[in-house]
C-alpha cells in the first residue's frame, strides 16, 4: 500500500488466566497524530450498546457456580441464622444489608459479563479503511493476524473471546468475559461487593456460633444441629476463600487503574508508549465523572440492548443480538 506500511506480526506470550496473547501495539516510526489515535480508539463504540455474550463452556460453568455460591450464602444467612433469631431488629437490619449487597454483587456480575469490554471490530484491516485513515508516509499500522483487525494502542488479542480488546486487563472465567476498557468498572464493583458480603457472612457465622454455644442448638436454628453446623462450616469456608480472592483482585484493580497500567502490561513489563494519567484522572476515566453514588452503582448508565441482529452468527465464541 502506498504512503504507509501495514505489518502482520504474531507473538505468543503467556496471558493471565492461561490464555495466549497475540499482540502488537499500534505505533508509528514517528509519533502518530492524536487524531488518528482517537479515530482508532473509537472504533466499534456502537457494539457496546448491544448484548454481549461469550459462548465459552468453562466460563458459563464458572458463572453459574458464582451465582450458586452467592445464592447458597444468602440461603444460609437468611434461613439458618437470621430468621430463627429472637431479635427482630437484628434479623431485619442484617438481612437488609446482606441481601442488598448480594443483589448489587449479582448485578455487577451481569453487567461485567454482558457488557462489551471494548472489542475492536473484526476484519476492519482493509485497504479501503486504511485509506480512510489518511495515514502519513512512514507510519506503521499493526494488524492482528487472528481477527484481521487494526489494533489500537494498548489493545490485546484474547484467545478465548477471539477478539482484540482495548485496554484488556485479563480474561476472567468467573465473569465469562474479558475485563477491558468498557466493563472494568463493573468488575471492580463485583469484587468489592463479593468481598463485603463475604466479610459480613463471616461475622454473622461467628456471632451465630457463639450464640448457639450459650444456648441449646435446637433453640438457635430451625435445622438440626448437624445440618446447622455443616451449613455454617461450608459458608465459612466459602466466605473466607471469596474474601481473600476478591479483596486481592479489588486491590490489584485499583492499583492498576491508579497507575494507568493493565495487568497484561505489568506482567509483560511493557514500557509505556502512552502518556500515563494521574491517579485521579485514571479513576475518573474508569468510573466516570466526579465522585458520586453512581460510582458504586452497577445499574448506572444501564440501557436496554438493541435486539436488532448485527450480523449472522456462524458458530464463533462471541455473538451479539
Amino acid at each position: 500500500m502506498s504512503g504507509h506500511r501495514q505489518r502482520d506480526v504474531e507473538q505468543q506470550r503467556p496471558l493471565l488466566d492461561g490464555g495466549e496473547d497475540d499482540h502488537e501495539s499500534l505505533h508509528s516510526n514517528t509519533n502518530a497524530p492524536q487524531g488518528q489515535a482517537r479515530a482508532l480508539c473509537g472504533m466499534g463504540r456502537t457494539s457496546g450498546e448491544r448484548l454481549w455474550f461469550i459462548g465459552d463452556c468453562c466460563g458459563m460453568v464458572c458463572g453459574c457456580v458464582t451465582w450458586f455460591l452467592v445464592l447458597f450464602a444468602d440461603f444460609v444467612v437468611t434461613f439458618v441464622m437470621l430468621l430463627p433469631s429472637r431479635s427482630v431488629w437484628y434479623a431485619v437490619v442484617n438481612g437488609t444489608v446482606f441481601n442488598s449487597l448480594a443483589v448489587l454483587a449479582l448485578a455487577s456480575h451481569l453487567r461485567t459479563m454482558l457488557t462489551d469490554p471494548g472489542a475492536v471490530p473484526k476484519g476492519n484491516a482493509t485497504k479501503k479503511y486504511l485509506e480512510s485513515l489518511q495515514l502519513k508516509p512512514g507510519e506503521v499500522v499493526y494488524k492482528c493476524p487472528k481477527c484481521c483487525s487494526i489494533k489500537p494502542e494498548r489493545a490485546h488479542h484474547c484467545s478465548i473471546c477471539k477478539r482484540c480488546i482495548r485496554k484488556m486487563d485479563h480474561h476472567c472465567p468467573w465473569v465469562n468475559n474479558c475485563v477491558g476498557e468498557k466493563n472494568q468498572r463493573f468488575f471492580v464493583l463485583f469484587t468489592m461487593y463479593i468481598a463485603l458480603i463475604s466479610a459480613h457472612a463471616l461475622a454473622l457465622c461467628g456471632y451465630h456460633f457463639i450464640s448457639c454455644v450459650r444456648v441449646q442448638w435446637r433453640e438457635c436454628s430451625d435445622f438440626s444441629p448437624p445440618v446447622t453446623m455443616l451449613l455454617m462450616i461450608f459458608l465459612c469456608m466459602e466466605s473466607l476463600l471469596f474474601l481473600t480472592f476478591t479483596a486481592v483482585m479489588f486491590c490489584t484493580q485499583i492499583h492498576s487503574i491508579c497507575n494507568d497500567e493493565t495487568e497484561i502490561e505489568r506482567l509483560k513489563n511493557e514500557k509505556p508508549t502512552w502518556e500515563r494519567q494521574t491517579r485521579w484522572a485514571g479513576l475518573r476515566s474508569v468510573f466516570g465523572g466526579r465522585p458520586s453514588l453512581q460510582w458504586i452503582s452497577p445499574l448506572a448508565g444501564l440501557r436496554l440492548p438493541n435486539l436488532r441482529p448485527r450480523h449472522s452468527w456462524r458458530g464463533g465464541p462471541a455473538f451479539s443480538v
